[in-house]
């Protein structure tokens, strides 16, 4: 099994305090985030399932996923989504040297911008892996970029764990203000597709709204 944390721990929030983690909150809301698409009827089981609870989330979209998938990613935009940029090419900001991973972001942001028509409110970026650079994200936020990292992790890429425990890690460490990662890609899709429905629902009916970033 990879060594992740399902729930990411107060101190490397505070130590990377200039990334968002999570949003303090009393009210009963949570922040759902989509990784890695848009990919075919993956993408579009988790608009389906958002629409049945009347749930916004946010999806971090791969450059060329979008260029090999635009009415998916148009159709994120018309059900109302929030839009992120996950970089061009999937690019690990550790093995990458800092102009070419900005290079790769500004491509993607090209990519989201000739493909959507309306205005895009605030940028997003959440780093592939959750792996970026000191230098690489300083240049991020220098260009008003909003780092956007999680305090849920769902684990649904991890093919070495069931979909049941999948569902445990959102359901014991969600709370008011958590940031919850899915993927909606294909080595995910087994967990998150059993996942997400019924975290949906459970807070729903406990609730709770799901907010777009």
């Amino acid at each position: 099994m990879k060594q992740y944390f399902p729930r990411t721990p107060r101190f490397i929030m505070r130590f990377f305090s200039k990334y968002t983690w999570r949003f303090p909150s009393n009210k009963k809301e949570i922040f759902l985030t989509f990784d890695d698409g848009p990919t075919p009827e993956i993408t579009e089981f988790v608009l389906s399932e958002l629409k049945k609870h009347h749930a916004k989330a946010t999806f971090f979209c791969i450059g060329k996923n979008i260029k090999n998938h635009p009415e998916i990613f148009k159709k994120i935009i018309s059900d109302g989504h929030s839009i992120g940029n996950h970089t061009q090419n999937h690019l690990k900001g550790w093995k990458t040297n800092t102009e070419d991973y900005i290079d790769n972001i500004l491509e993607c942001n090209k990519t989201i911008t000739q493909f959507n028509d309306s205005t895009i409110k605030q940028q997003l970026f959440r780093p592939p892996y959750g792996k970026i650079k000191k230098s690489q994200a300083k240049e991020l936020l220098k260009r008003d970029y909003k780092i956007i990292m999680w305090d849920v992790l769902s684990a649904d890429f991890d093919i070495t764990i069931s979909k049941e425990k999948c569902l445990q890690n959102v359901q014991e460490n969600t709370k008011e203000g958590s940031i919850i990662v899915f993927h909606d890609s294909v080595k995910a899709a087994e967990r998150m597709e059993y996942a997400l429905p019924k975290v949906l629902k459970t807070f729903s009916d406990k609730g709770f709204v799901f907010k777009g970033i």
